[in-house]
């Protein structure tokens, strides 16, 4: 038997000592058996978040030493610029106190068509150097206000990843806090530190990389979609400059397993608003429910937003919904279906997906 396989087996029979079933099993739960539960979710997520501190805190270090770097480049120009400024001031004030006005008597005090070329091509070597002067320092000042900006934009970048690191582990203490609550003064206590430190692992070696197997086998054949619309006609009504593309769950059901075998134990729903896809393979469940969204910006798309995903019927907090979401592109992109056609509404009506697009005028 697979080592995965194994790990499978024995976390399946170790949550068995508690619930009496698998946790995705259907049957409901009990009190007793839904603070179990809850308990592994809990530390399902500090696992998941302790992960997400991690990446915050190398993005601040990344974010630090450009914003120190940022700042020996502006302490370099600042030293520069003044340089630059002094060098335009001189050559502004020589105009306004009248300095140059010599170079303007010269040219009617010449004594041969000669020597006016001469002093032609003398007076524009000077003011071309006045204009490359003045041309620096602008330049030097450009760059210079450039750069504070970037420091600007990185001291507000890492306020905001200094605040979610706050927060990330302010959740993990929390959550620390309520599972050594649960656990305390329970009989069981070393047990289901076991269990969740089995499940923890599992989740780790094997149940993280089923989830990106999912997602990725999404992503791919996502990029497939707009190709099976053009060769399924049916499914799109057009009326004007108006685009009505319907897909039913069973058709959409019917492109995944297409694309790849692994959707044979895998299904979409659409209901509620909502589209839930779902399925099991080698005693593993996953879960992703989600909506969709118009987006315009950068480009026009129907964005799919991962709103919940359990792994075994154990919910995983945000930052792993996000991290996936991030990672992998489960969007739709009308312009693939015609260059010249754009998002304009999506909904969810009796088990079908309607995306209403337009054209770009």
């Amino acid at each position: 038997m697979p080592a995965f396989l194994r790990r499978a087996a024995v976390f399946a029979l170790a949550v068995t000592v508690f619930f009496g079933q698998t946790v995705g099993a259907a049957a409901a739960l009990t009190p007793a058996e839904q603070a179990v539960k809850e308990l592994l979710e809990k530390s399902l997520s500090v696992v998941e978040i302790d992960k997400e501190i991690t990446r915050v805190q190398a993005e601040q270090t990344k974010l630090e030493a450009s914003l120190s770097d940022t700042s020996a480049q502006i302490s370099k120009q600042e030293q520069a610029a003044v340089k630059q400024r002094e060098k335009a001031g001189r050559v502004l004030r020589s105009y306004y106190m009248g300095e140059r006005d010599w170079l303007l008597a010269a040219l009617f005090s010449f004594n041969s068509l000669q020597q006016w070329f001469m002093l032609l091509d003398y007076m524009d070597l000077i003011l071309a150097r006045d204009r490359e002067v003045l041309e620096q320092y602008a330049e030097q000042s450009l760059l210079l206000r450039k750069q504070y900006d970037r420091q600007t934009k990185e001291k507000n970048k890492l306020a905001e990843t200094e605040a979610n690191l706050r927060k990330q582990r302010e959740r993990v203490a929390k959550l620390q806090q309520e599972m050594n609550i649960t656990l305390e003064g329970r009989s069981d206590a070393d047990k289901l530190r076991l269990l969740m430190e089995e499940m923890n692992s599992y989740w780790n070696n094997v149940g993280l990389t089923e989830v990106r197997t999912y997602f990725k086998a999404l992503s791919e054949a996502m990029q497939h979609l707009p190709d099976w619309v053009q060769d399924h006609k049916e499914l799109l009504e057009i009326s004007g400059f108006e685009y009505t593309l319907r897909i039913p769950e069973q058709a959409l059901n019917d492109f995944l397993r297409e694309q790849n075998e692994l959707f044979n134990a895998f299904a979409f729903q659409f209901k509620d608003g909502k589209v839930i896809a779902s399925g099991e393979r080698d005693g593993i469940s996953v879960e992703v429910s989600g909506s969709y969204t118009v987006e315009t910006e950068p480009s026009s798309s129907i964005q799919f937003h991962v709103e919940s995903l359990k792994f075994n019927d154990l919910a995983l907090p945000d930052t792993t919904r996000k991290e996936l979401e991030k990672q992998f592109d489960l969007n739709f992109y009308p312009q693939k279906i015609v260059s010249f056609l754009t998002a304009k509404s999506v909904s969810i009506e009796n088990g079908t997906l309607i995306l209403t697009l337009k054209v770009k005028l």
